[in-house]
């Protein structure tokens, strides 16, 4: 790389990194109000977690190239104790696909929101980057990947990155279990303001995730912005115009869970097909992810946020559909039998480990949180604080034995 391109990278990584904060915010508007600092906290310790252990060896397995196998990398780079300053171009390379690393845990938290201990998230986090991301990040994106040298179209991580978080959250929620209430109390988000702002950084960072993945201010990278933004607008007006015609509204979660679905679908295939092409993998995206989100309810597994209605689906969407809209003669079905190939081998390993993960820390330390916890709310269970301090805005039930004697007089006179 040259200078221009290493600091358009870093750049486009300090915006990736983004997105885990507006993550965080995405889903704690989405929570109830009792829940929502851990729900934050969830996304949060992604950024502490993952950036040690990109560093200690999650680089190394996944982009280590010498010798590695097609299944996962060596330790060629363990600790990268050999990197240095010369080495330019690598450092913001490793800085880059750290940012992938973290966010991609963080998603599936949705998934499990409102029900599980904290302690035992973080170690989830630790075991499940280990075994189930670090390889199928290589699978996909190392020269010596299994799926690379299949041809596997994914430009910025709709296998690796979103197909892998759903199929894990929903897999980690089976093991969980439902709410306390599901299907029978109300659990509509406290904050869509907070949504709103979360998509919207959410948006923001994914020109990085997106464009910056041709790791050069080029061409491909333009064209990768221009169908990031334009899939984007496609999915909000399919979910709303479907979310219209089921169930009567446009509403705000809608809109947000739209552009979150048109942004996952774009996300493989935007460097490979044109805005016509964007347009309707967005629209499909939108459209599908909006009837997905309700099969929770008919099929009864308990995905909080709709991890696997927007992130799995949407995922699914783009990896598919690029099989035949991609341009420059890769369309067709040899090319959609690859993808397949690519979308279902991630989905099935994900799947399953994800699932063996989630029953080791259940049977052992415990993943679910305890009932009282979980009714009276996590937030003060694991993190001693809550989201919002009501005492101190003059809103709160004050006894008349606190109010001054001159006003309590007045009061009476009245």
């Amino acid at each position: 790389m040259s200078s221009t391109n290493i600091a358009y990278v870093v750049i486009c990584a300090a915006m990736v990194m983004l997105m885990t904060p507006g993550l965080a915010f995405f889903y704690g508007g989405m929570v109830r109000v009792k829940s929502a600092l851990n729900m934050l906290m969830m996304s949060f310790i992604s950024l502490g977690i993952v950036s040690i252990l990109w560093v200690l060896y999650g680089f190394s397995l996944t982009f280590s190239d010498t010798s590695s196998s097609p299944i996962i990398g060596n330790l060629d780079y363990l600790g990268l104790q050999d990197i240095t300053v010369d080495q330019g171009e690598q450092i913001a390379f490793i800085v880059f696909q750290l940012m992938f690393a973290i966010l991609t845990p963080a998603l599936m938290s949705g998934a499990l929101a409102d029900r599980v201990k904290f302690g035992s998230w973080a170690l989830f986090v630790v075991l499940w980057v280990t075994v189930v991301y670090f390889p199928v990040a290589h699978w996909v994106w190392s020269p010596t990947g299994w799926l690379f040298e299949q041809e596997v179209i994914d430009f910025a991580g709709g296998t690796a990155v979103h197909i892998n978080a759903g199929a894990g959250g929903l897999a980690a929620a089976l093991v969980i279990g439902k709410r306390i209430g599901f299907k029978k109390d109300p659990m509509r988000p406290h904050n869509l303001p907070m949504v709103l702002l979360g998509a919207g950084l959410l948006w923001f960072g994914w020109f990085g995730f997106n464009a910056g993945s041709a790791l050069s201010p080029s061409g491909t990278a333009a064209l990768m912005a221009l169908n990031t933004q334009v899939a984007t607008g496609a999915a909000i007006v399919g979910w709303l115009v479907y979310e219209r015609i089921r169930h009567g509204a446009f509403t705000t979660l809608g809109a947000a869970s739209g552009a979150i679905a048109g942004l996952v679908a774009i996300t493989p295939s935007g460097a490979h097909v044109n805005p016509m092409g964007a347009i309707l993998i967005g629209i499909v995206a939108g459209v599908a992810c909006a009837w997905a989100v309700g099969l929770k309810y008919k099929l009864g597994y308990d995905d909080s946020l709709d991890v696997v209605g927007v992130h799995l689906v949407g995922g699914l969407v783009g990896t598919l559909l690029v099989g035949f809209l991609a341009t420059g003669g890769l369309g067709g079905f040899e090319q959609f039998g690859k993808q397949a190939l690519g979308a279902f081998s991630v989905l099935a390993y994900s799947f399953v480990v994800t699932y063996l993960i989630a029953q080791l820390i259940q049977r052992t330390i415990g993943f679910r949180a305890t009932e009282d916890e979980e009714t009276a709310g996590l937030d003060l269970a694991y993190h001693a604080e809550t989201g919002y301090d009501f005492s101190q805005s003059g809103t709160a039930p004050v006894s008349v034995d606190s109010v001054p004697v001159s006003a309590n007089a007045k009061k009476v006179d009245a």
